[in-house]
Formats: C-alpha cells, sequence, structure tokens
C-alpha cells in the first residue's frame, strides 16, 4: 500500500471515529445501486462511503452491486433501489422514468470520454486500422464501452458485427484494459475517467495499452432515482451529502480515492448528446 494511500484511509479512520452515532439507524436503510461504472470495488473504499452517506443522510446505507448495467437499472425502474450511481446511456433511454440526483464533477468538469485502446505494441494508427481486430466492449448499456463506439461505426456506415473480426462483453472497463493490455483483445472500448485513473493505480498494467482515439467529452455517469421519487426526503439527503463531500474530511478521502473533485447539479440536457448518439444508432441498425 503506498504511503499516499495510507495517508488517505487514515484520514477515512480519523473521519469515520469523529462520527456521532447516526439518526434513524431503526430505519429500513438506504438501497444505493453501483454499476461496474464504479471504478473501485476496494472492500475499504466501499466501506467508507457507506459510512459517509449514512451519517450525513441520517441512516444505514446498503450499497448494492450487480455484475451488469441491465441489473442495477432494473433494480432502480422497480423500486428495488432508493438511487445509483449508474451511466448516462440507461439515463437517456429511460430519462421519462428517471430523474437525476447529482453528477460526479471530474478534473473540474461533469464531464469524461470515451478511450477507444489498443495494445502497447499495435501498429493501428486510425479507426480504420482496428477493421478486423477482435475487440472488448465493456456492457450492453455502457456509453463509453459499447454506445460511443457504435455510433463511431455507424457514422462510418458500418456495425460492429461487420467492422470487427469478433467481439464480447467483459462487464467492467477494467476487464477491458485488462482484455487489451494481456492481447486477449487487439482493441477495446473503456470508460476514459477509468483508464486515466488506472493509469495510476495500476501503471504497469494500463502501460500495456495505448489510446488510440478520443470521444467528445459527455455527461459523466450520474447518480440517479426514479422520477417519482425525487422529491422524497431520502433523495434530497442524499444529494445533501454528494454535494457537500468536499467540505467534510470523510467525504474528501472517499472523493480523494476516486480521484473526482466532488458532485454538482446538472440539467437533464448535459447528456443531450448521449442520447443523439442513440438515434443514430438506432437508425444504422
Amino acid at each position: 500500500m503506498g504511503v499516499r494511500r495510507r495517508t488517505v484511509l487514515a484520514g477515512l479512520a480519523a473521519g469515520a471515529a469523529a462520527m456521532t452515532a447516526r439518526p434513524g439507524r431503526g430505519a429500513d436503510p438506504l438501497r444505493f445501486g453501483l454499476t461496474p461504472v464504479f471504478l473501485d470495488s476496494d472492500a475499504e473504499l466501499l466501506g467508507a462511503l457507506e459510512a459517509y452517506l449514512g451519517e450525513r443522510v441520517g441512516r444505514s446505507v446498503a450499497l448494492v452491486q450487480r455484475r451488469t448495467y441491465q441489473e442495477i437499472t432494473t433494480l432502480l425502474l422497480t423500486g428495488h433501489l432508493d438511487a445509483a450511481w449508474i451511466c448516462g446511456f440507461p439515463f437517456v433511454q429511460y430519462r421519462s422514468r428517471l430523474a437525476l440526483v447529482a453528477v460526479p464533477v471530474y478534473r473540474g468538469r461533469p464531464l469524461y470520454r470515451s478511450y477507444l485502446i489498443v495494445g502497447a505494441g499495435s501498429g493501428a494508427a486510425t479507426v480504420e486500422d482496428l477493421r478486423g481486430t477482435v475487440h472488448a466492449f465493456s456492457d450492453p448499456d455502457s456509453n463509453s464501452g459499447f454506445l460511443v463506439t457504435q455510433h463511431l461505426l455507424a457514422t462510418r456506415e458500418e456495425t460492429p458485427a461487420r467492422f470487427f473480426r469478433r467481439s464480447f462483453f467483459t462487464y467492467g472497463h477494467r476487464n477491458v484494459v485488462r482484455a487489451v493490455a494481456t492481447g486477449l483483445a487487439g482493441s477495446g472500448s473503456v470508460d476514459g475517467y477509468v483508464h486515466d485513473v488506472m493509469g495510476q493505480a495500476e501503471p504497469a498494467l494500463v502501460a500495456g495499452t495505448r489510446v488510440l482515439h478520443r470521444s467528445p467529452w459527455l455527461g459523466f455517469p450520474p447518480v440517479a432515482c426514479h422520477a417519482a421519487r425525487q422529491d422524497a426526503p431520502e433523495i434530497r439527503a442524499l444529494r445533501g451529502a454528494l454535494l457537500s463531500m468536499p467540505d467534510h474530511p470523510a467525504g474528501r478521502a472517499v472523493l480523494d480515492l476516486l480521484r473526482l473533485d466532488g458532485f454538482a447539479v446538472e440539467p437533464p440536457s448535459l447528456f443531450d448528446p448521449i442520447a443523439a448518439m442513440h438515434d443514430v444508432v438506432r437508425a444504422h441498425s
């Protein structure tokens, strides 16, 4: 464990020790879903996030993880989750039934990009050079890990099935990086935020890849809730907890581990470019 990580975790422990007993302990927990867009499944980080949100919301918080985006989205739409950190693609697919709670701020903006990556030793110089490769996608409902590349190919009158020799889903952005770095795939579609942060946390692995193409800036994967519950007290409390993270020692420590600046309130129109890409893909399917 590096010095920086030990320092951050020490801060988490200090922040947790300073917390008083949570009010509303007997209430049902707030169920908060996490899709594979969530960067780190580290138990210490998840525990710190759970503790911070529970203290700030005033009731216990249960973090719910599933393998696919679809599973988390279904739980959210059917009322089995109070809120979830999802992706922009599921949000635009169900925007009449979902509402934004908050959007992460990364490097000063609520935006991120999708990367097309290749192996470090690949001779590919353009997107066209990926034709005929084996390609790793993240998830069928991922914006950066699937939709962006679908759109890029649709603008060239192509589909993944025609353009790539073979493609497969890894169900995790980290797994896309691993697949390309180890040669299991010749190219891959990955969340640029995850790839950048992995470059800091796992430089040896990421060094086995190279970014060939970066998408335009798009709305960062948001925290959302069912539209019918957006004014519920627990959702307002959750929004307040997310927005105030930079002002709380334990919140700042979690943000440091996530390499995020904080969370902000943003309009649904932030995700209109993703919706437009989806329309193009549907028209060419």
